[in-house]
């Protein structure tokens, strides 16, 4: 079901009257256009699969001599993303680090992050995103583990009630072979060693 951005501009007019303002004025005659647009974008995966991006796998089992299959976990680092709050159409935005552990066949890394993209792009929160995004690799791709951290700023948490501008909220949401304490533990510590060599790689090109 596609934004109905009409009905949006509308609503939007509405609301800033409601406010007090006149949105005939020169700031606010394009508003209403503009913010059913935004509306477009950020709530498009609603009714979407977030599996859909993973129909297409690669099998790594079979190549150049030797042949062989995956045995260690995929883990991309990073990945920025960006959702709207339910609870008050306030935007959230972070950077999520997804890993899985494929069984003969993989997917393109970039599929890793439409998932990611269109289980986002709707009205949500953080704690079931990372569930979303896990369950839809555990069983859109068969994958015999899963592991999902989201390292996230909240609107709500910034700019309103507690006002705490320099807070972040991190969930974990993992499957399978990936839930284990063990395993949980051994792909924070790779999460946590990239941020620490991007940091430091950071600091040495500023020293040049």
């Amino acid at each position: 079901m596609a934004v109905d951005t009409e009905r949006v501009a509308a609503l939007t007019r509405e609301l800033l009257v409601a406010i007090g303002e006149d949105p005939d004025r020169p700031g606010l005659r394009e508003t209403p256009g503009r913010v059913a647009q935004a509306a477009a974008e950020m709530y498009g995966g609603i009714g979407q699969d977030p599996a859909a991006p993973l129909a297409h796998t690669i099998d790594v089992s079979q190549g150049p001599a030797p042949e062989t299959v995956p045995t260690g976990a995929v883990l991309v680092r990073d990945i920025r993303f960006r959702s709207m709050c339910e609870h008050h159409l306030l935007p959230f935005e972070g950077r999520a680090h997804i890993a899985y552990l494929p069984h003969e066949s993989v997917v393109g890394l970039g599929s890793l992050a439409r998932v990611l993209d269109i289980a986002s792009a709707r009205p949500q929160v953080q704690e079931r995103l990372g569930e979303q995004v896990a369950d839809a690799l555990e069983h859109g791709l068969g994958a015999r583990g899963v592991f999902v951290m989201l390292d996230a700023e909240h609107g709500c948490m910034r700019t309103r009630g507690e006002k705490r501008p320099d807070s972040s909220t991190v969930t974990i949401a993992a499957r399978g072979d990936l839930a284990t304490e063990a395993a949980r533990a051994e792909m924070a510590a790779y999460i946590i060693i990239g941020a620490q060599n991007a940091a430091t790689d950071a600091a040495a090109v500023k020293g040049r």
